[in-house]
């Protein structure tokens, strides 16, 4: 997502193209460290997720997790399945759902991409002094409930 300046003559929007730069550079680290497992940050939250529930899920309980539509799930689930990450299987309480379900290698792979997020992360927070990490961490906790209505 770009950003293109002042809207309604507000502020200048340094701020906000400020956040958003850092927001796009972290996540394109963290991306470059999954990369080499096979994953994007789209397969990692699926897989975490289900790793989260702790037992398989329907596909429109997982799209829900996931915030997004039943349709990219479907997709996304095609790809984790294609990369033998998860598996579908039919729901044996409701014949016209469908599961997905870990396999043991979507499993390896989450761990190892928990691993290589954490190191991402400590390289991320590496670049801020040490002194103000902790208000750094503050300040961005207190961004997280920023909704359209507060605009």
């Amino acid at each position: 997502m770009a950003y293109h300046g002042p809207v309604n003559g507000g502020p200048s929007g340094e701020t906000l193209a400020l956040i958003l730069g850092a927001m796009h550079a972290v996540e394109a680290r963290i991306e470059e460290s999954l990369e080499p497992l096979g994953l994007s940050l789209a397969k990692f939250g699926a897989l975490a997720e289900m790793v989260e529930a702790g037992e398989p899920l329907a596909l429109g309980a997982l799209a829900d997790r996931c915030a997004c539509v039943r349709s990219n799930i479907t997709q996304l689930v095609d790809r984790l399945e294609a990369d033998r990450l998860v598996v579908r299987s039919d729901d044996p309480h409701d014949r016209r759902s469908v599961r997905a379900t870990l396999t043991p290698e979507g499993r390896s792979r989450h761990a190892a991409a928990l691993r290589v997020i954490h190191r991402a992360e400590q390289d991320v927070l590496s670049r801020i002094p040490a002194e103000h990490r902790e208000s750094f961490l503050r300040t961005l906790e207190s961004l997280r409930g920023v909704r359209a209505a507060a605009v």
